[in-house]
């Protein structure tokens, strides 16, 4: 039976325990700080290392009270950038470009106060020892994260939440948060303006009628964090006095926007007669850094054959060296890329060549739920195509279609003429940039996702593209391939 409760009744929902802040977020704040403070301290040394060979002598006292302090230097800027802010710490890329942003802070700094000071800073140990601290800065914060991430999978260190809106809507974002753990959130109580028809989802946790409420509720469950969503009765005086009710209590108040996966770069509040309007930017699609991600996936594909050459020949010579599927070592098939031109994608061969005229009678067989069609154990897959398959691979030839610009290193998956033929309107959003190598969809359980979770990353891709989230991708790649994840 769902717990509704009326005005007279909501004093009665059990107080919880952890009636204050769990402690947790300060324990992983710390960790953060300590991480930050001992990556500086191996950065100074290091560049003090590489820089004069050991030699010490000739860095002399100067570079030993640099490298002391480059530690409060570094946390200085990673504050003042907002690195710590708990809004950025858990979720999302927005933290790691604030550990760039900071390093490029500092590197500028330096650089002014060496100018004005007239102090003769050799540039060899500035361009090493920031680097490297920002490297194990964000090294550092992605392996607490993925703890952090763990811990919220076995339903632990989750952030507590009320919910305030419609009936309707707070069972959507509950269902959402429940199979999505990786957010962090949890619901434990909702406020709704009517609670006559309350869905199923919501019959796990109480729900309050009466929006004004919301502040005693979360005091009574021990919410940390107010989620509002949009509706009619949620208005701007009702808005104002729950951010006040919930001050004294050091509760978080989120609004909920309407938009679906716009990041928060393409956002801005503009004030217009008092009001705060939320201006939502163009994704740009074009211009100076549109032309540096081509360039750099130029080059970066040119430096990867060159290196991967013998991984390269070692898995032509496999494919082509396997009695049980004889044929090429390549597969080429016709794929669509940007405004929906086609060319024609390279990949291993992992399958016997007679693969698509077995594919009709596979087809009832589909463990995906969408046009894509995947089999777990697809018995048209070789030996060899079954490790291939596993460490990705298969797709290294794709290298080439980067080098001939018909592909990125990063962007949504390639589709076939027959899958893009039967998306729906909004999906064709996805063919404004290049398919990638590895995206989004690749590095958050590639086939194990189902077809709208991974068509929604590839839209919020496109959405929210930017060079840093590129390199985000390309580093969560290497773990994705180890895990071979939905790889198959």
């Amino acid at each position: 039976m769902t717990q509704s409760l009326t005005p007279e009744q909501y004093a009665t929902v059990p107080i919880n325990q952890l009636t204050t802040k769990p402690n947790w977020q300060r324990k992983y704040f710390l960790a953060i700080l300590l991480t930050d403070i001992a990556g500086a301290v191996i950065a100074g040394l290091l560049a003090m290392q590489l820089r004069f060979g050991g030699d010490f002598a000739i860095a002399d006292w100067y570079y030993a009270l640099l490298s002391s302090l480059l530690p409060l230097g570094w946390v200085l800027m990673l504050l003042l950038n907002h690195a710590y802010d708990d809004r950025f710490l858990f979720v999302g890329n927005e933290e790691y470009q604030r550990v760039l942003r900071a390093a490029l802070a500092l590197t500028a700094t330096i650089a002014v106060l060496a100018y004005g000071l007239n102090a003769d800073v050799a540039r060899g140990y500035v361009t090493l020892a920031i680097p490297i601290a920002t490297v194990l800065g964000v090294a550092g914060r992605y392996l607490h994260r993925a703890m952090l991430h763990r811990a919220w999978a076995k339903g632990q260190c989750l952030r507590r939440v009320l919910v305030v809106g419609h009936a309707a809507s707070v069972a959507g974002l509950t269902g959402q948060l429940r199979h999505e753990r990786y957010h962090g959130l949890e619901v434990v109580a909702a406020c709704v303006p009517s609670a006559d028809r309350v869905p199923p989802v919501l019959r796990t946790v109480p729900v309050v009628e009466g929006l004004d409420l919301a502040a005693e509720t979360a005091r009574v469950v021990g919410a940390d964090t107010v989620m509002v969503l949009a509706g009619p009765e949620v208005d701007g005086p009702t808005v104002r006095r729950l951010a006040w009710q919930l001050e004294p209590q050091d509760i978080d108040m989120i609004m909920a926007s309407a938009l679906l996966d716009v990041g928060g770069a393409r956002t801005s509040i503009r004030p217009i007669d008092g009001l705060p309007m939320l201006h939502v930017e163009h994704p740009r699609l074009s211009g100076p850094r549109w032309l540096l991600k081509g360039l750099f996936d130029r080059f970066a594909a040119a430096f990867a054959l060159l290196l991967l050459a013998p991984l390269l020949a070692v898995c032509a010579l496999a494919i082509r060296l396997d009695r049980q599927a004889p044929g090429p070592a390549l597969f080429k098939q016709t794929r669509v890329g940007r405004n929906g031109r086609q060319f024609t994608i390279y990949k291993f061969r992992t399958m016997r060549t007679n693969a698509e005229d077995l594919l009709a009678e596979l087809r009832g067989l589909n463990d995906n739920d969408g046009v894509l069609f995947k089999l777990r154990r697809d018995p048209r897959v070789s030996r060899v195509g079954r490790i291939l398959r596993r460490y990705s691979l298969d797709e290294l030839p794709q290298l080439l279609n980067v080098l001939r610009g018909e592909m990125s290193m990063v962007g949504p998956r390639p589709p076939l003429p027959s899958e893009v033929a039967a998306y729906p309107e909004d999906m064709r959003r996805r063919l404004v940039v290049k398919p990638g190598l590895t995206g989004l969809w690749q590095v958050s359980g590639r086939s194990d996702l189902a077809w709208d979770e991974a068509m929604r990353l590839d839209l919020r891709y496109v959405e929210n593209w930017s060079l840093t989230l590129d390199m985000i991708i390309i580093l969560r790649t290497g773990s994705a391939v180890l895990r071979a994840s939905g790889a198959y």
